[in-house]
């Protein structure tokens, strides 16, 4: 299923607004090869993770594919159905759903994503 204006449907995006967080310790001149598909938003994604509501579990917080728009819960949580969907499909980011965060990490490159803020 398409949905339009995400990040999966194939419509021409703006430039990302993402960047690879400085780390403290890893070396400088990190990148991630994915940054000019990420979306500046997913746009409207469920609020449950399937998999964990199928089996009657609860989750921490939520995860939004950038490839597909899948939405599995975190690895802190009882399934860490995102991590598991990239180890099937191999998709490379995921975007944090909590709203109180605003980052995305990339199982590929192996950075943590932060928004850039407008000037």
């Amino acid at each position: 299923m398409a949905r339009t204006g995400s990040a999966f449907d194939g419509a021409p995006r703006p430039p990302s607004s993402w960047a690879v967080s400085p780390d403290g310790g890893r070396p400088e001149g990190l990148t991630c090869s994915h940054l000019p598909a990420l979306p500046a938003t997913p746009g409207t994604p469920p609020e449950v993770c399937a998999p964990c509501r199928a089996r009657g579990w609860t989750w921490t917080r939520l995860r939004w594919c950038s490839a597909c728009g899948y939405v599995g819960c975190c690895d802190s949580s009882r399934g860490r159905h995102a991590h598991a969907h990239h180890v099937r499909t191999g998709h490379p980011v995921v975007l944090s759903l909590a709203p109180d965060e605003s980052w995305a990490w990339c199982f590929v490159d192996e950075v943590f994503l932060v928004r850039v803020r407008d000037a």
